[in-house]
């Protein structure tokens, strides 16, 4: 009788700890692929679903509060409202149409803007390759392009971004100009003026909302906290991408960041921090309450060590790369939190590079090093070193970008701006390089002084790329078959490698959007992190279709994707990067 009066008495919370509801546009007309969002007060804890095809939503075993719900799509005016948990939790929105078109550009996601930039000429579609290569290395594309300048305003702006570095950082006095930049300042300057200027010719065309599996999924993104040591105001962070209407944010929050990100066994996210700070070298989520907890390796210059790469080896182990002074390797126990670290002898190389971490089907960790790779063995903590051949060529240096390793104990790595995929023999201990083709469109539009002077032309650094390059970011391998996947980020494909025989082919995204790193599920299926589109997207092979699963914030730009696959259930991982968050996609 105790027990029965017990679940009585938790009926009602269990009854109505959710939100649901119907969105309708203006006419009463039914709005499938609407982003339905509710975070209550106080937490740091954002939800977000899709509404099916007859317009209904349902967010559902929300924990008891006064949520904030907003209701978005992509050319109407957002709707938001107030709703109480346990309440009667019903919340319908009618949504009206933008009343101008400078407004829904304002909502758009950074692969929607590049695509509205005149392209109908082989002229415009060289200035725009130039835009999407060479203009958005700090920021996705939606951030410059909400803004409208002149010819004079867009040339400044230029002038500034060539001599700016991959971080973002003006380092005039450091180096010379980006040369792509400079060749072509003058034009690109009249395009934009032309595309985003007091008359635009920018034609959006709007991508079609979430439908089908892309829709059946719940989104929860989960704020980090400001780092204290920077002595921020509690409302430093003006626009954090969730209202659309407020353009996509400009954020570079100084102290803790998220770069990498992964499940454990318990479902908490750990990630890694590339930002210099005081206090964490590694964080964990917890994804019941929000609660981030902060782990700090001491470094030689008083700050925390930081890391970057990440992978969670089949063992339940997280290991990711860290800096004490000399880059290496970190493990930790996601049960113990007990963390060990293993520095590389002087006679390798240190980790390093945009530094990426993969386990091989030997049980051996893979990093990245500034000039190759590195193999760790675990168990008898031997380390081996891969080198770049082609490391220092006329036309830039060949440092390391991502870095993978196959079932049968190789490891691969991306030389970024020289197009090639170094392979390092786990049994032979030998290197070798495949090179991957120019992207044909880009080339054939490209004339031979152009050509000329690309041949001379050497990469300050690995995001000043040529208008044909593929751009190799990170990557991934089949756990389950011979076969890596390559984002390149430039090319807008995905490079099919056979990792027997070496055999490259392509896979193009559609709309030419931007892959930055892969993982591979154990349905052979590729799912890629897009940088600047606000979505991450899977491929399967075997259909050879792709599916968008669109992320519920603005400027989120995630370098990472993580799937994991336990009980019967698929969530994907995405860290943004830009907006200081971790999203956990649970599909349903």
């Amino acid at each position: 009788m105790r027990k029965l009066f017990a679940l009585l008495a938790l009926a009602p919370f269990a009854l109505h700890a959710q939100i649901a509801g119907t969105v309708m546009d203006e006419h009463g007309a039914k709005m499938a692929g609407v982003t339905v969002s509710a975070k209550a007060d106080g937490s740091s804890i954002r939800t977000s679903v899709y509404t099916d095809a007859e317009g209904r939503y349902v967010l559902a075993q929300l924990p008891a509060g006064l949520y904030r719900v907003s209701a978005q799509a992509v050319g109407y005016q957002g709707g938001k409202a107030d709703v109480q948990v346990p309440g009667a939790g019903r919340q319908n929105f009618k949504l009206l149409a933008n009343a101008d078109a400078e407004t829904t550009f304002r909502q758009l996601p950074g692969n929607v803007a590049l695509d509205s930039l005149p392209h109908d000429t082989e002229h415009d579609r060289h200035m725009q390759q130039l835009v999407r290569n060479n203009c958005t290395s700090c920021h996705t594309a939606s951030y410059p392009l909400q803004f409208r300048f002149d010819e004079a305003g867009w040339n400044a702006i230029i002038e500034l971004m060539k001599n700016a570095n991959v971080y973002g950082t003006y380092v005039a006095k450091d180096r010379a100009p980006s040369g792509i930049l400079d060749y072509h300042q003058k034009a690109l300057a009249a395009y934009l003026a032309r595309a985003r200027g007091p008359n635009p010719e920018a034609k959006v065309k709007l991508p079609p909302r979430p439908v089908g599996e892309a829709a059946r999924v719940e989104i929860r993104e989960f704020d980090l906290p400001l780092d204290p040591d920077q002595n921020l105001p509690a409302n430093f962070i003006q626009n954090d991408g969730t209202d659309w209407s407020l353009a996509t944010p400009s954020v570079s929050i100084p102290g803790w960041g998220v770069h990498d990100a992964w499940l454990d066994d318990a479902g908490n996210v750990w990630f890694t921090c590339n930002i210099p700070n005081k206090r964490t070298s590694l964080g964990r989520v917890n994804t019941q309450t929000g609660e981030v907890k902060l782990f700090k390796v001491e470094a030689k210059n008083g700050l925390a060590a930081q890391s970057h790469g990440m992978t969670r080896t089949p063992d339940g182990m997280i290991w990711f790369n860290i800096n004490p002074g000399r880059g290496g390797l970190a493990r930790v126990d996601p049960r113990t939190e007990k963390i060990d670290v293993f520095i590389p002898p002087e006679n390798l190389s240190p980790t390093g590079g945009a530094t990426t971490v993969d386990y091989d089907g030997k049980g051996m960790i893979w990093v990245s090093a500034p000039d190759g790779i590195l193999r760790f063995d675990p168990r008898t903590s031997e380390w081996t070193g891969y080198k770049t051949a082609s490391y220092k060529l006329p036309t830039g240096t060949g440092i390391t970008y991502g870095a993978a390793a196959d079932r049968a104990g190789n490891g691969y790595w991306a030389v970024m701006i020289h197009d090639i995929i170094g392979v390092a023999n786990g049994a032979s201990g030998k290197a070798s390089e495949i090179k991957l083709a120019p992207v044909k469109a880009a080339w054939d539009r490209t004339s031979p002084e152009e050509r000329k002077f690309y041949e001379t032309y050497s990469q300050p650094d690995f995001n000043n790329p040529l208008p044909y390059a593929q751009g190799p970011r990170r990557m991934g391998t089949d756990k389950n078959a011979d076969v890596l996947w390559v984002g390149n980020s430039w090319g807008a494909s995905l490079a099919r490698i056979d990792t027997k025989t070496h055999a490259v082919s392509y896979v193009n995204l559609p709309e030419r959007m931007q892959p930055y790193h892969v993982h591979v599920d154990r349905r052979h299926r590729p799912w890629t992190n897009l940088w600047g589109a606000d979505r991450v997207m899977r491929y399967d092979p075997a259909t050879k279709s792709w599916t968008a699963f669109d992320l519920p914030t603005r400027g989120a730009e995630p370098r990472y994707v993580s799937v994991h696959e336990a009980d019967g259930k698929t969530q994907v991982v995405l860290p943004y990067f830009r907006a200081r968050k971790i999203a956990v996609m649970t599909l349903r």
